[in-house]
């Protein structure tokens, strides 16, 4: 897979950083990966690397996903928490970019800030993975468009309705939706708007923004940080629910999609979660797909 145009060094941490093209390649190997997984396919293909996990909050699939889609690479998985780092006693970000710099191939972060995930890649002179941060989550969007490539048959004229909260994922939804072609609609109460522009549509009606879609999508109403502010964002976030009302003004086709962790009867309802239209679990499941073809792109000679 030919890797990243343009810079010396290359990240991935909003999701701009890859082109259309590259965008369309990138899934077009990740839906190889998945077709060819019980064959071994990019087994070995960063055979002699490694790759750094860090994490500063606790991760199911995040972490899991990308442990497995380094190992199955054939590259070794060095998986820190913040606490176990030099971090916390005092050595700068950028000194620690320079640091596993000499030791790694690639370094993947999930953070509670994003301004020291930018840091680290100013300073890094090996490829940086934004895994989450609060502003941009690039992998959970790459997974999500593969998603919807299968389930629906393609990208190009798929519009997809995101209610809810305007947070990480609606942001990556929007940047990368729009490079594959997708309608990203987004719905919001005031006061949870993304920047103005981002999205194909702002409003704040969720029903304006699921008419004739083909895909809505949920996240959770309280994420990690939130919860001081739970009782409130519930209140406000309430008439945002994906529910059955909701998926009627949908497209016939229309499926369900959620990030996960889900909370049901908060932001989605269980009938929808686990039935029959959800691509939930899909979803989760193409993380490893996406984030092995990601890191052939960066890594991959």
């Amino acid at each position: 897979m030919p890797r990243l145009s343009g810079a010396v060094v290359n990240h991935l941490l909003t999701g701009d950083e890859l082109s259309d093209t590259e965008l369309a390649s990138l899934l077009e190997r990740a839906a190889e990966l998945k077709a060819g997984r019980g064959r071994g396919e990019g087994a070995g293909a960063l055979a002699g690397r490694s790759v750094a996990l860090l994490f500063g909050r606790p991760s199911t699939r995040t972490r899991v996903s990308f442990e497995v889609a380094v190992t199955e690479l054939g590259a070794a998985a060095v998986t820190l928490r913040g606490d176990e780092l030099q971090l916390g006693r005092g050595e700068s970000i950028a000194d620690t970019a320079r640091v596993l710099s000499r030791y790694l191939h690639a370094i993947v972060v999930r953070w509670q800030e994003h301004d020291p995930v930018a840091e680290l890649a100013a300073a890094s002179e090996v490829p940086v993975v934004n895994a989450l941060t609060p502003l941009h989550h690039p992998c959970q969007a790459l997974a999500d468009l593969l998603t919807l490539r299968e389930r629906l048959g393609g990208l190009d004229g798929v519009s997809l309705a995101y209610v809810g909260d305007g947070n990480n994922v609606a942001r990556s939804l929007t940047i990368l939706g729009g490079k594959a072609g997708v309608e990203v609609r987004v719905a919001t109460p005031k006061g949870y708007e993304l920047e103005p522009g981002l999205a194909a549509l702002d409003t704040h009606d969720p029903r304006e923004a699921a008419t004739g879609a083909d895909a809505l999508y949920t996240d959770v109403w309280v994420s990690m940080g939130d919860e001081p502010d739970a009782d409130h964002r519930r209140a406000d976030l309430a008439p945002y629910q994906l529910n059955e009302e909701l998926l009627s003004l949908a497209s016939g086709r229309a499926i369900l999609l959620h990030c996960l962790p889900a909370h049901p009867g908060e932001e989605i309802t269980e009938a929808l979660l686990y039935g029959e239209r959800s691509a939930v679990w899909d979803q989760t499941e193409n993380r490893l797909h996406t984030e092995k073809a990601l890191l052939e792109l960066l890594v991959g000679s």
